[in-house]
């Protein structure tokens, strides 16, 4: 019989929203393992509000998709298409304890989900948390082209309506850079997140000013 580590630290939804403003996220290796490693790169991937950029053809693609956009309606569906292997990805950080504790965090209003329909079914999306006027980017994915860069297209024009200075991508994917992603010093990021974090923004103006 093992006896339980003296040095293990309970991962609670309180102690990741800690980390977050510490500048810190956890990851974990694999799905299979239970465990998680705190995260704080060199150099830190985000996302300018004024820089993302989408090109015309590609918007005109998206309004004739018939793809209709939802938040925070399944989470579920959400994080298994994040956690799931596909072609662009051959491995998955989301084990059982992130679904498990940010599963409580989407339950009290921090973790958020953007939603891509096509009709009945769930074509793409993303998740991430909201802490005062910071978004951190979690993960997405997508079962259609284009439909995560529908995701992330919506999920810059809701947290610009809504106050929202920060939006942490955590690394930058050539997907990011695509779109306008950047990596910036951990320093200059830290003094970011911490203006960001001591101000308020509010989900939900999308939703009051449609």
């Amino acid at each position: 019989m093992s006896r339980p580590d003296p040095f293990a630290v309970e991962i609670t939804p309180e102690l990741i929203l800690r980390a977050y403003r510490a500048g810190i996220f956890p990851m974990a290796e694999d799905a299979a393992d239970e465990d998680l490693f705190w995260v704080s790169p060199e150099m830190r991937g985000i996302m300018p509000l004024d820089g993302f950029h989408v090109s015309k053809s590609l918007r005109k693609a998206m309004r004739k998709s018939g793809w209709t956009v939802r938040v925070d309606t399944d989470w579920d569906g959400i994080i298994e298409g994040c956690a799931t292997v596909g072609t662009d990805r051959d491995t998955t950080w989301i084990n059982g304890t992130i679904r498990k504790v940010y599963g409580e965090l989407f339950r009290r209003g921090y973790a958020h989900t953007v939603e891509v329909w096509e009709g009945s079914e769930l074509v793409g999306g993303l998740y991430g948390l909201a802490i005062g006027a910071a978004f951190f980017g979690e993960s997405m994915f997508h079962r259609r082209t284009d439909a995560s860069k529908m995701a992330m297209a919506h999920l810059v024009e809701r947290l610009d309506a809504g106050g929202f200075q920060l939006l942490d991508t955590q690394f930058v994917t050539d997907h990011l850079a695509s779109l306008g992603g950047i990596e910036i010093p951990r320093a200059e990021y830290e003094d970011r997140l911490s203006r960001a974090t001591s101000l308020s923004a509010d989900w939900h103006a999308w939703d009051n000013n449609e």
